[in-house]
């Protein structure tokens, strides 16, 4: 590009030469990712996708949209940036499998006060790489360089995904009856949920990221930067062969909040707390932010990061798939008939 013509812009703090580097840059790493119904390259006004309908008698698109939050200030302060945009693809991509949807594509929105190359490629690897992981195209994006709307070296992450599902195949919770069970299956860690008050008993610990974490073999930094799971290969195989009455993502508003989503109004979730196995981070946060295991169930996901309910009768051999995938998951509790409308649909037994 002449220097001539971008010169006001960079004057203006506008690098156009670092934007045009950066496509560069990542396009192969984009290309990767690419699944058989891509018709577009990077660098389009928009991402072309034409989806396999076969076998779908009555196709439903659904969609979600998510960020990180404060897990990047995380990022930031540890000077790692190739893991919070698997977790930009997994908050998304988790929320649409609830409803038995296979990923399509996933587009990201990357924004900058000053655009430092080398950063946002690492950011852009890691969507691709939760891409990957989920199946799905990284059909395009957007990288915006703003002066002045960011904090030096800082930087904020959005993006988007859309999945398909048959109508007759979509998970609802509308089955779910009294006596079935609840599968959890665990997560990596505090996946991007509860970042404000994590980053502020961090803070006020004392500790630094080089660190270890106190009950853990693993540094402060590799702990908090853990990428959130992404479960599409266990979903999609378990869906193959049961039936899924009801799945949840644990996200903000942990166990309370989430559950409730795919329950119809006459049943509640008796939820038995021990029935799985806790990371150390979860305990080290009670302890040192001297909380509650119930503040802690309505703020983190302490150990589950995904939850599906089945048949009594399946719990076993879903389990028994689960495992066999190299994931962890418990049955943490039962459907219970709901006595109360006024009482929470949540009973947790501590």
């Amino acid at each position: 590009m002449s220097e001539d013509r971008s010169k006001a812009y960079t004057d203006a703090g506008v690098d156009i030469n670092a934007g045009n580097a950066l496509v560069s840059r990542i396009k192969s790493i984009v290309a990767r990712t690419h699944t058989n119904g891509v018709i577009s390259d990077i660098g389009g006004f928009g991402g072309l996708f034409k989806p396999d309908l076969a076998g779908m008698d009555e196709p439903v698109l659904v969609s979600s949209t998510d960020g990180v939050g404060t897990k990047l200030k995380c990022a930031f302060q540890f000077g790692k940036h190739d893991t919070v945009g698997i977790d930009l693809v997994a908050m998304s991509i988790n929320d649409i499998l609830v409803q038995g949807a296979r990923p399509l594509f996933f587009l990201d929105y990357f924004a900058t006060g000053k655009l430092d190359v080398d950063v946002a490629a690492s950011v852009i690897a890691g969507v691709a790489e939760g891409c990957r992981r989920s199946g799905c195209a990284l059909l395009g994006g957007e990288t915006a360089e703003m002066p002045e709307m960011y904090a030096p070296g800082e930087y904020d992450l959005a993006g988007f995904c859309v999945g398909l599902v048959d109508n007759s195949r979509i998970v609802d919770g509308s089955s779910i009856r009294v006596g079935d069970a609840i599968i959890g299956i665990a997560s990596t860690g505090l996946h991007s949920n509860g970042y404000s008050l994590a980053r502020k008993v961090l803070a006020q610990s004392g500790l630094k990221g080089d660190d270890p974490l106190p009950g853990s073999d693993r540094t402060v930094a590799e702990v908090l930067l853990e990428p959130t799971a992404i479960y599409v290969d266990i979903v999609r195989s378990v869906m193959r062969d049961f039936d899924i009455k009801g799945m949840v993502h644990v996200t903000g508003g942990g166990f309370y909040d989430n559950i409730p989503r795919v329950l119809p109004a006459t049943v509640e979730a008796h939820i038995e707390f021990g029935s799985w196995t806790v990371p150390p981070v979860f305990n080290w946060l009670l302890a040192q932010g001297n909380l509650t295991w119930p503040e802690m169930l309505q703020i983190f996901n302490c150990g589950i990061g995904y939850i599906m309910i089945v048949s009594p009768d399946v719990c076993d051999e879903v389990l028994g798939r689960v495992n066999a995938m190299h994931a962890q998951a418990w049955r943490i509790g039962t459907i219970g008939r709901r006595r109360d409308k006024a009482a929470e649909q949540v009973q947790v037994a501590f």
